[in-house]
């Protein structure tokens, strides 16, 4: 559940700098691409300490895919399994990731506030004129604070009487090595990426476009040309804008789908 509330967080941040045309400050905007990254190589190395029936059998799908990287990709996935296969020096393997990751989100998370502090945030109207801003405290304290409040109170709400209610049924089950769950998927806020995934039957160009899914953020100041930085007074991009959500979304519903026609490329 904490997960999955921090994932909404981050996917509202990331629409909100597209949005505000936020990307335009560079180094905050890469820094930023970089951190999502490695937020999603931790939530991944959590989903995988349940060790349940689909942790057990989602791990050999995603570590295969660095079998894909030339000439030493066999050699890297058993590296990470620990052995020849999915086992406890899997688990145990995860558990580190897991622990270190976060020191390195944390580190970089500081990063992206230096740099963002170097510049200051950007506003719906894309303007940056004196005239209009407002002290900090105690207008936008109050406000950041009533949202805190809000997101906090849903969590706990969350935590304390549907503690399973984003959870996977079949990640209840303890892990059978012998069967293979009938309809294998992540958890929701990878579904996008599984869908990409399993769409193109060649390995090496599925993990290519699954990679540039995201690293598409880091190329979209270049395509700015607006004298404009926000998308308020550009109908046309506000269109592109909700056109890429609504795909997001698509993907989203589709990854949680059969692997099956019409689900499948």
């Amino acid at each position: 559940n904490g997960a999955s509330f921090f994932f909404i967080c981050l996917y509202m941040h990331i629409a909100r700098g597209l949005y505000y045309g936020s990307y335009l400050y560079k180094e905050t905007w890469n820094i930023g691409v970089g951190l999502f990254l490695l937020v999603m190589m931790t939530a991944f190395a959590r989903h995988d300490l349940a060790w349940g029936q689909m942790s057990f059998w989602g791990a050999p799908v995603i570590t295969n895919l660095f079998s894909a990287v030339l000439y030493k990709g066999d050699t890297l996935v058993q590296w990470i399994w620990g052995g020849f296969t999915v086992d406890n020096a899997t688990l145990t393997r995860f558990f580190a990731f897991h622990f270190l990751l976060p020191f390195v989100v944390a580190g970089a998370t500081i990063l992206h506030l230096l740099f963002l502090h170097e510049t200051g945030s950007n506003n719906p109207a894309g303007l940056n004129s004196d005239a209009d801003k407002i002290s900090f405290h105690p207008y936008f304290w109050y406000n950041d604070l009533l949202g805190f409040m809000i997101m906090l109170l849903a969590l706990t709400a969350l935590a304390l009487f549907f503690p399973n209610l984003l959870g996977d049924p079949e990640n209840f089950t303890p892990p059978n090595p012998l069967v293979t769950p009938p309809h294998m998927q992540p958890e929701w806020y990878f579904l996008f990426a599984y869908a990409i995934l399993r769409s193109i039957p060649n390995k090496l160009w599925g993990v290519l476009a699954l990679l540039f899914s995201i690293l598409v953020l880091m190329i979209v100041p270049i395509l700015h040309t607006s004298k404009h930085w926000g998308l308020t007074f550009r109908p046309v991009t506000q269109f592109l804008f909700w056109t890429l959500v609504a795909h997001m979304i698509i993907l989203t519903w589709i990854g949680g789908m059969p692997v099956e026609h019409p689900y499948i490329g």
